[in-house]
């Protein structure tokens, strides 16, 4: 008899807790219903509930979050166990992230759906009065052909953001001519015009899905092109005359992604002792954690921290037995670089840092010929060998590439 009345007990409340018998499951597909709706389709009619925003807290649980927001403790716990399959917690949901909450009225007990924006095309959707469920939803995405226009005034970033340009096409830049142009003497007056493919989500320009043609105009008039034609063999840009813009058997022009120099090559006053030194490097502004790789293919000599004021620091001989580069003030080093690796060009290899001697994070980077320092900004340039040149066959596409796009630029 006891265990027949804790069954029928048992039973008895799950009748009564709300939502126990909801499933992971979509909002309704009523065509209506999504047609109205003043947002995007989320599922709900957002213009007929009052939205709050509300950010999350260190520290705070999913649970605690959604009784805070008004749902109730059985509710909550409901939530946070049907979610597995759309809303991973340990993942997904993070301190400082920001939710739409939406209320049928002012009070918190008419607690209708949480929105959790997770990026700018995905959102979690959590419902949470009558039967609870969690869906994700996802704005449309749109793919466009652009030709920009890009006139440095005072950095290439802010050229391109006044532009209306993804900040994604830079590291495509950077990458495609890292063997051709130093991106960390770009001057007023440079120019890039691209012609491209742009992901855009509600009209914000999202990631650049390929550049298929690139001129960039320098002091001078210097010119560099770069058509894109992928050859599958690692090469795919190259310039007018065929030859690819890769360079394996040179260095790459920077160590790192595109930031600042904050110190050059040769003597200045040192920032903590104050005298004037020759300094044989090139310092690159970053943010701590800023991902730094070697210019070439070479072996790891060395790896660990600098007695001298150098921190953590990487030496490298490269295959161009004469030179070696070191990367100083590094906050770590990459997974498996020690001494005796070997490390191939592009490779990441450790992290922007500012330890040993430092007044803030940079890379302290240095190259040595023979033994003596050299100027990394003059030196890369002045060896750079140049890329091979494209298969015979594809010749006359890539010659008929290059004609579309210089008359699509005008020129």
């Amino acid at each position: 008899m006891r265990t027949k009345f804790f069954l029928m007990a048992a039973l008895g409340l799950l009748l009564t807790l709300p939502g126990c018998f909801c499933k992971r499951q979509a909002p309704e597909s009523d065509a209506g219903i999504l047609q109205k709706d003043t947002v995007y389709p989320l599922g709900f009619l957002t213009d007929t509930l009052i939205r709050q925003g509300y950010r999350i807290r260190y520290g705070q649980t999913l649970a605690g979050a959604l009784q805070e927001l008004g749902a109730t403790p059985g509710n909550a716990y409901i939530l946070t166990q049907i979610c597995d399959s759309v809303f991973k917690v340990s993942r997904d949901f993070r301190a400082h992230d920001s939710l739409d909450v939406y209320y049928a009225d002012t009070t918190l007990a008419s607690l209708r759906y949480i929105v959790y924006p997770q990026n700018p095309v995905r959102s979690t959707v959590f419902k949470c009065f009558d039967s609870l469920a969690v869906w994700k939803v996802e704005k449309p995405l749109t793919h466009e052909r652009r030709i920009s226009d890009i006139r440095i005034e005072t950095s290439l970033w802010d050229a391109l953001l006044a532009d209306g340009a993804s900040p994604d096409l830079i590291m495509q830049l950077a990458d495609i001519y890292a063997w051709t142009i130093d991106f960390f003497s770009l001057r007023k007056g440079d120019r890039f015009r691209v012609i491209y493919n742009q992901e855009t989500c509600d009209g914000q320009p999202l990631r650049v899905d390929t550049v298929f043609f690139s001129l960039y105009t320098g002091e001078g008039g210097k010119r560099a092109a770069a058509v894109y034609l992928d050859q599958k063999d690692g090469n795919k840009y190259w310039n007018e005359k065929g030859i690819s813009l890769r360079s394996d058997k040179g260095f790459l022009k920077a160590p790192l992604q595109f930031k600042r120099i904050s110190s050059g090559f040769g003597v200045r006053i040192h920032p903590i002792t104050g005298r004037r030194k020759m300094h044989p490097a090139v310092d690159y502004a970053a943010p701590t954690g800023t991902p730094v790789h070697t210019i070439g293919d070479g072996t790891v000599v060395f790896a660990g921290w600098d007695k001298g004021g150098g921190g953590n620091y990487i030496k490298i001989r490269h295959d161009r037995k004469e030179y070696e580069t070191k990367y100083l003030h590094l906050s770590k080093f990459a997974a498996g670089i020690r001494s005796g690796v070997r490390v191939k060009q592009g490779q990441t290899i450790g992290y922007v840092g500012s330890t040993g001697h430092s007044t803030g994070p940079h890379l302290d980077f240095r190259i040595t010929k023979n033994g003596k320092p050299v100027n990394p900004l003059k030196i890369v340039s002045a060896t750079q060998p140049e890329g091979v040149p494209i298969k015979k066959e594809n010749k006359a596409q890539l010659d008929s590439l290059y004609k579309r796009y210089m008359a699509e630029l005008g020129e």
